[in-house]
């Protein structure tokens, strides 16, 4: 067969150089084989860097984190200071220690505290038997019996400073004999550490023209105490528990202290102010006018 045989077939076939792209089927124009084209290479390369790697979803995730807690934290720095304002304190109080005198309470069953006096600071009195005050305080006792022997008044001492292991045989046993709880006993005698006598600055005076109202409440009708009511200031000394007073502690016109110093004075009014207890045991309240041993 010649061309010519042949023409009419040629001339009705389209050319397939001129076959435009668009009747190709997708998967053979993106297939491998397809020639390269810089258009489709840089879609294809756009698409792809469109798309997050693993490594900027978790730094995503992470900065979305640290932005959510920020406003935690700062609510935490406003409430933990009033949490911890709300938590009670630790007690800082030491412990109380039964061997130091320093712990015992301020008050007790309505009786001050006192230190036990110095033995360095005792004398002893001339007219006394054997019985010890402080330097200061024996002076002017010894001034006064001198100013009531003047006055035809005769003083007698009862007794002056007292240890506190006297206080305590003095308030357990005979609390135990006389069958007395604690509270009876403390309005009559102090506990021992909780003495006026512990300090050297008290002293029990009697008349020695009436020795049977001695320790007595009858004491308050005889001529040495009237002359103490009436001088006994002048000489720095005064009535440690006259009726009604606030310490609750029975009337004891015998008991005088000595307050003629910064020291003496400290002593018995620090921090006393306060004391609201009621007032017992007065001789009005008492069927025995018994001694007391403050």
């Amino acid at each position: 067969m010649d061309d010519q045989g042949l023409s009419p077939i040629k001339d009705e076939l389209p050319e397939l150089s001129a076959l435009s792209t668009q009747d190709i089927p997708t998967a053979v124009r993106e297939s491998a084989s397809a020639p390269y084209s810089p258009v489709r290479s840089a879609k294809l390369n756009s698409k792809a860097a469109k798309q997050p790697n693993l490594t900027q979803v978790l730094l995503i995730l992470g900065l979305g984190l640290a932005a959510l807690s920020l406003p935690l934290w700062l609510l935490r720095d406003r409430l933990m200071p009033q949490a911890a304002a709300d938590r009670p304190a630790p007690s800082t109080s030491p412990l109380p220690s039964s061997a130091s005198p320093t712990a015992s309470p301020a008050e007790m069953l309505g009786h001050s505290y006192y230190a036990e006096a110095p033995a360095a600071e005792l004398v002893l009195l001339s007219s006394g038997d054997g019985i010890l005050l402080r330097k200061a305080a024996a002076q002017k006792f010894e001034e006064m019996l001198e100013a009531a022997a003047a006055d035809g008044i005769s003083l007698s001492v009862i007794s002056g400073f007292r240890s506190i292991a006297d206080q305590n045989t003095l308030f357990f046993d005979v609390k135990a004999a006389r069958g007395e709880d604690s509270a009876e006993r403390a309005a009559v005698s102090a506990p021992p550490g909780y003495s006026e006598h512990h300090t050297g600055y008290a002293v029990d005076i009697g008349d020695s023209a009436a020795p049977s109202a001695d320790l007595q409440f009858s004491f308050e009708q005889t001529k040495a105490f009237k002359w103490l009511e009436r001088n006994a200031a002048y000489y720095s000394f005064e009535m440690s528990f006259p009726k009604d007073n606030l310490k609750g502690v029975s009337y004891e016109p015998w008991h005088w202290r000595f307050v003629g110093d910064s020291q003496s004075l400290e002593t018995f009014y620090r921090a006393r102010s306060d004391s609201t207890l009621t007032p017992q045991n007065s001789p009005a309240d008492s069927d025995s006018g018994s001694a007391s041993e403050n």
